[in-house]
């Protein structure tokens, strides 16, 4: 009986191991000994083969695992060549060159004997139409050239820069990281691109110093320690060389306190002397900000009330404001006007058609003369101010003759003096030189100038009795 089950037990073990030594290989052997052989491996057994084989078949899955988890990262359904080259590098392996295609890779079939060979399929084109085609366009050399893209935050004006036109559909543009995209569609573009807002970073040692200015400006105490700090503050301005991270930040500290503080002629000579002091500063650059600068000073000069003050003190405290005032107008047409060739016309312009509104008051007219003396010299007066004075005189300034209080009375005077002190710059400071004709103005030269300048300013003019005023005068009446 012992010998039976011993003659069972080993006829189900030969059983049992008999399919698993001819278990069949999903990779073909003979392709392990055509690799063999053709390096230099003539001679090799039939259990070694199939042990390469099996190698083959893990590696081969391996790499087949790899890339299906990149294919799965990627959102697709097909796996590509790109796939396969991570996942051969992630498993550090050799890489395979020549396969790199965004194509897809079409093979073909041809039967070798009893084996299958498969192989990638070649494009066939025409003789005669690759003769025909045209040929491609020959590749610009390469060379490398530089610009500048901004000097001091100003875009300049190239090539090679976007134009006004794209700056303002950049501008359109939905902004930030809630904004939505779909507005993007207002200014006419399809794919726009967001940029991430950039943070202007100021140290901390500059930021306290821009607080203490602030607060020593803004400090109206009559106390005498507080002035000197005041006076400290507005010199370190002017002289401290390493503030030009602030020029932007005093630019609109200054415009947003002259906006909000009309009514306040303290805060108002305040932000001038800030302006003042930068302008004076001569290690800071400001010809970026010279428009900006202008804005805040041509309010103070052509505001149509500033102050509260009444009666003959406070307009002269507002007569000295704008005075002061359009003396800066002065400074930034003279320093800035090589770099903006359109400030000094548009100064001009605004303060001459300040000057022939009949609907301002008059202190917007004396502020609108001393500005326009200031900003274009005695070119603009010769040019545009004395050929505007008689339609000046019967619109405006007869009008205001007429009334007698004290303060119309004093509007009248300042509005005069304003005027013949711009005439003046005609002729300079010079004193005139006496060869017997200054000094006396003959009837025909009265009446020539009263004719063309009125006869209030012509006989102020009279009055003066410099030869030389009254030939600049009656050559610019030969302009006309």
């Amino acid at each position: 009986m012992s010998a039976t089950r011993d003659a069972r037990a080993s006829l189900q073990d030969a059983a049992n191991k008999g399919p698993a030594q001819e278990q069949r290989l999903l990779w073909n052997p003979e392709n392990v000994r055509d690799v063999a052989e053709s390096v230099g491996i003539s001679k090799l057994g039939d259990e070694g083969l199939r042990t390469l084989s099996q190698d083959v078949e893990y590696r081969i899955g391996q790499i087949i695992v790899e890339s299906l988890r990149f294919m799965r990262l990627g959102k697709r359904t097909c796996m590509s060549v790109q796939d396969i080259s991570q996942a051969i590098r992630v498993l550090d392996v050799e890489p395979l060159y020549g396969y790199d295609t965004s194509r897809a890779l079409k093979y073909g079939e041809a039967s070798l004997g009893s084996q299958a060979l498969y192989y990638v399929e070649d494009e066939e084109v025409e003789f005669e139409k690759m003769i025909n085609q045209s040929l491609p366009k020959i590749p610009r050399d390469m060379n490398c050239s530089w610009h500048w893209f901004a000097v001091e935050g100003v875009l300049v004006n190239c090539l090679e820069n976007p134009t006004t036109a794209e700056s303002r559909a950049q501008d359109l543009l939905p902004k930030g990281p809630g904004a939505n995209p779909a507005l993007a569609a207002l200014s006419g573009q399809d794919y726009p691109n967001l940029r991430p807002a950039v943070k202007h970073i100021v140290s901390q040692e500059l930021t306290l110093y821009f607080e203490k200015v602030q607060a020593a400006l803004m400090d109206d105490s009559p106390d005498v320690e507080v002035q000197r700090l005041r006076e400290a503050a507005l010199e370190s301005v002017s002289s401290e060389p390493s503030i030009h991270q602030l020029i932007p930040y005093f630019v609109n500290f200054i415009s947003t306190q002259v906006t909000h503080h009309l009514d306040d002629i303290f805060v108002l000579r305040q932000m001038m002397e800030l302006t003042n002091a930068l302008i004076n500063n001569g290690s800071l650059f400001l010809a970026p900000y010279a428009s900006s600068l202008c804005a805040p000073v041509l309010t103070c000069i052509l505001g149509r009330k500033i102050g509260t003050g009444s009666g003959v003190s406070g307009l002269k405290e507002q007569y000295e404001l704008r005075e002061f005032a359009a003396a800066l107008i002065g400074k930034l047409a003279q320093r800035y006007s090589d770099t903006n060739k359109m400030l000094r016309p548009k100064l001009v312009r605004t303060c001459l058609k300040n000057f022939l509104n009949p609907s301002l008051p008059s202190p917007v007219w004396y502020g609108a003369v001393t500005a326009l003396n200031a900003a274009g010299g005695a070119d603009v007066v010769k040019v545009l101010l004395l050929q505007n004075l008689k339609e000046f005189e019967t619109s405006m300034l007869v009008p205001l003759s007429e009334k007698n209080d004290i303060v119309s009375r004093a509007e009248y005077e300042a509005m005069i003096g304003a005027i013949m002190k711009a005439l003046q710059s005609l002729v300079g400071e010079d004193y005139p030189m006496m060869n017997g004709m200054n000094g006396y103005s003959s009837e025909n030269e009265a009446n020539q100038i009263k004719g063309f300048v009125g006869n209030i300013i012509g006989e102020r003019i009279v009055q003066l009795g410099d030869h030389r005023l009254n030939q600049a005068v009656l050559e610019a009446c030969n302009l006309n």
